[in-house]
């Protein structure tokens, strides 16, 4: 089990990014939450089996959605966190 703060630039606000995040990070059954930063990116921390997360991180950075274009994902490792077993989306 890993823990992964990822800050995403790009096309990301505004076109269903967390949306889309949320819906797959349900789908992989991965834990964490997503949130806007005040400064046009968002933020990710996102929970699981490594290689879960590594195939998250890796469809988002393709864009969860059709109109979302990444230009670059900042990867920290994380603390082990107890999210409640969910994704969420923060504000």
């Amino acid at each position: 089990m890993i823990n992964v703060q990822l800050t995403i630039t790009g096309r990301v606000q505004g076109v269903g990014f967390r949306w889309g995040t949320l819906k797959l990070a349900q789908r992989l059954g991965l834990s964490g939450f997503v949130r806007n930063q005040i400064d046009g990116t968002v933020y990710v921390e996102i929970q699981g089996p490594k290689e879960i997360v590594d195939r998250f991180i890796h469809r988002l950075a393709q864009g969860p959605t059709s109109y979302a274009i990444v230009d670059h994902i900042q990867q920290t490792a994380g603390s082990i966190t107890d999210y409640g077993d969910q994704f969420t989306i923060r504000r």
